[in-house]
């Protein structure tokens, strides 16, 4: 058995879905391991990551509508807002998507679905430099 990790890093705009496939692809594939599992984890709790379909840019736009409405931002509703009104919503987010995911590595690549990508979620308004580690144990 084998094993590399490596970080990178992710700038968002802010708020929504931020596509890092192509760079956790290419590293991944990148170590010359033919079977393993590649994990992958977000190092913040107002940030997430997700699998989810990378055809159709509507998918996106409906899941943040979804995650609006579910976890507003609305004065008064929540205790913690040390960091703003878009905080405490954010780490509602954050705990509902998951900050770890596990992807098999099948034949030297990635085993994602023909319409699937990774993507990391920002739950925060303002842009942000995140931080995902990837590592992988293979053969």
């Amino acid at each position: 058995m084998r094993q590399a990790l490596t970080q990178i890093r992710v700038e968002t705009p802010g708020r929504g879905l931020v596509e890092i496939t192509r760079d956790v692809r290419r590293w991944a594939e990148a170590q010359g391991m033919a079977e393993g599992l590649l994990t992958l984890f977000c190092r913040h709790t107002s940030a997430s990551l997700t699998i989810q379909e990378n055809a159709d840019p509507d998918v996106r736009r409906d899941l943040e509508a979804f995650f609006d409405r579910i976890a507003p931002e609305d004065p008064g509703r929540y205790i913690h807002d040390a960091e703003g009104p878009d905080d405490m919503p954010a780490h509602i987010r954050s705990v509902l998507t998951g900050v770890q995911l596990s992807v098999p590595l099948s034949g030297g690549r990635l085993a994602l679905g023909t319409w699937q990508g990774v993507y990391l979620f920002e739950h925060r308004r303002a842009p942000h430099r995140r931080e995902v580690v990837l590592h992988l144990l293979g053969e």
